[in-house]
């Protein structure tokens, strides 16, 4: 059972609403172009790690959290599309050395 890919933008959507602040006003503190949080906003864009970096830094969490979130995002739309398919590929056998 696959979850519901929820975009990065939606997260960074809610922490705006939290503070009270807009798409442009976070793109002029974090030195963004306001197209970029925008984008991201809409999900129509990915965090990168330039945005996420700024991100990390503004809202004072790691940058990692910011790029899990887009990988998260990103392999659950993947295991949407490919779904079973992926059951059926071979996988390579386990030696006794690996257990």
């Amino acid at each position: 059972m696959t979850r519901t890919a929820i975009h990065p933008g939606e997260v960074l959507a809610d922490e705006l609403d939290d503070l009270d602040l807009s798409a442009a006003e976070l793109a002029r503190l974090i030195d963004v172009p306001a197209n970029r949080i925008s984008q991201i906003l809409g999900g129509k864009r990915a965090i990168s790690a330039d945005t996420a970096l700024r991100l990390g830094w503004y809202f004072n969490t790691s940058p990692e959290l910011w790029m899990n979130l887009q990988k998260t995002y990103e392999l659950d739309l993947a295991r949407a599309e490919i779904g079973s398919e992926l059951e059926r590929l071979p996988k390579r056998p386990v030696a006794d050395a690996d257990r």
